[in-house]
C-alpha cells in the first residue's frame, strides 16, 4: 500500500464527462469534479500561497494566517494550514451557513464573524475591513487571495491534469474553457496555463448577477462563491473571449438537475458554470471543459430545500439562453452574454471623477 503525506494529495480530482440537458441538450462537456480532490479546489492555492510565503520568508514557522473567505478558501487554508503547523484565523460573514462554520471549527480554525454588510462593498468589505484591523494588532500573515500571484499559480497542475485527462480518453485538445471568476485565480491559471498548449483556445468567464468585476454595479448576490464587489487583481481581463452573467435560478435549476441526472452537482459556482458549459457544448463544436469548484453538502438548506428556493423565487423556469449585450456596462437583469470584455478599472475611476466634478 502506498502511503502519501497530507500536501502530496492535493488537487487529484476525476475529470468526468457531463451529459445532463442543463440548460438544454448538448453534446455533453468535460468537468473537473474538485469537491472529490482532496482538501476541496482552493486547497491548490492555499498551498501555493503558502508555499510561497515560507520560501520567501514572509511566513515564519508557526506564524498565524489570517484570511477573509465566503467558505472554500477557507476549508482549503485550514487544511494546508493544519499540515505546515500554523493556526489560522478566518474572516467570515453571518450568512455563512452553519454547517461550513462547524466544519472550519472542527478543522482547527477561529472565526471571526462580520455582522453587517459595508454599506457600498458589502460583505466582501466588511471582511476585508475586519481582516485588517485583526493585522493591525497582530503579527500575522494575510496570503490576500485577491491580488496573490501565487492564488493563480497553484492551478497550473489544475490544467495539467485537464491536459491528461483528456489525453487518456484520446481528445488532443480542448475548444472552449468555461471557468466561474471570483478572485480570479482559477480561471486565470487554468486558463494560461492551457492557452500556452492551445492558443486558440476560447475562453469563457462566468460571473454573478450583481458582481462589479468585469464593468457591472455591485449590487446584493444571493449567489456565494463567485462575483465580487471589488476588482481582484488577479483577474485576467485579457483572457476572456467573453463573460456570462448567470442568475441564481439558472444555478438553482442546474444544481438540480445535475443532481438528478449526473449525480456529480454543487452549489451556485457548479450550477452557474454548467449551465454556460452546457450552452457552449451544444454551440461549438469541439470539447468542452470546465470546473466544477464544490459540492452540495453546504447548499442542503438553500439551494437544495424547496422551501428556501420558494421564499426567493428561485423555483421558477429557468431562462435557456442568454440575453446578448454590446458592452459590459450596459444594463443586466437576467443570464447575460457580451463578447467586448475589458478592464472595467479605467472606465470605474472616470466615471468617478466625472462624478466628482
Amino acid at each position: 500500500m502506498t502511503v502519501f503525506e497530507p500536501l502530496e494529495r492535493v488537487g487529484h480530482s476525476p475529470l468526468v464527462r457531463i451529459t445532463t440537458p442543463v440548460p438544454q441538450p448538448h453534446p455533453g462537456y468535460f468537468a473537473k469534479i474538485e469537491a472529490l480532490g482532496i482538501g476541496g479546489l482552493k486547497a491548490r492555492s492555499a498551498q501555493s500561497m503558502l508555499a510561497g510565503a515560507r520560501r520567501r520568508g514572509e511566513l515564519r514557522d508557526g506564524a498565524r494566517i489570517v484570511e477573509s473567505t465566503s467558505g472554500t478558501l477557507g476549508v482549503g487554508l485550514a487544511y494546508v494550514a493544519q499540515a505546515l503547523g500554523h493556526p489560522i484565523t478566518l474572516v467570515v460573514d453571518s450568512e455563512l451557513e452553519p454547517a461550513m462554520r462547524n466544519l472550519l471549527r472542527a478543522l482547527g480554525a477561529t472565526l471571526v464573524i462580520v455582522d453587517e454588510p459595508h454599506p457600498e462593498g458589502g460583505w466582501q468589505q466588511a471582511r476585508l475591513d475586519a481582516l485588517h484591523h485583526i493585522l493591525a494588532g497582530d503579527d500575522a500573515y494575510w496570503p490576500n487571495q485577491y491580488d496573490n500571484p501565487d492564488n493563480a499559480a497553484g492551478y497550473h497542475a489544475l490544467a495539467d491534469e485537464i491536459v491528461s485527462g483528456l489525453t487518456a480518453a484520446g481528445i488532443e485538445r480542448a475548444e472552449v474553457l468555461v471557468c466561474s471568476v471570483g478572485t480570479g485565480g482559477h480561471s486565470s491559471g487554468v486558463g494560461h496555463r492551457l492557452r500556452q498548449l492551445w492558443p486558440d483556445l476560447r475562453i469563457i468567464g462566468v460571473d454573478a448577477l450583481g458582481s462589479r468585476i468585469f464593468g457591472q454595479p455591485a449590487t446584493p448576490r444571493v449567489m456565494r462563491g463567485l462575483g465580487s464587489s471589488m476588482h481582484p487583481g488577479n483577474v485576467r481581463y485579457d483572457m476572456f473571449d467573453e463573460v456570462h452573467w448567470v442568475g441564481p435560478n439558472e444555478a438553482v435549476h442546474a444544481c438540480r438537475g445535475l443532481a438528478r441526472g449526473g449525480f456529480h452537482t454543487g452549489g451556485w459556482s457548479t450550477g452557474a458554470t454548467a449551465t454556460v458549459a452546457g450552452w457552449a457544448a451544444a454551440r461549438w463544436p469541439g470539447s468542452v471543459i470546465t470546473i466544477f469548484p464544490d459540492g452540495p453538502d453546504r447548499y442542503l438548506r438553500t439551494i437544495f430545500d424547496d422551501d428556501w428556493c420558494r421564499r426567493r423565487d428561485l423555483l421558477e423556469p429557468p431562462h435557456t439562453q442568454p440575453h446578448e449585450i454590446d458592452d459590459c456596462e450596459d444594463p443586466t437583469w437576467c443570464w447575460t452574454r457580451c463578447e467586448s470584455v475589458r478592464s472595467p478599472i479605467g472606465s470605474v475611476s472616470a466615471r468617478t471623477e466625472a462624478t466628482a466634478r
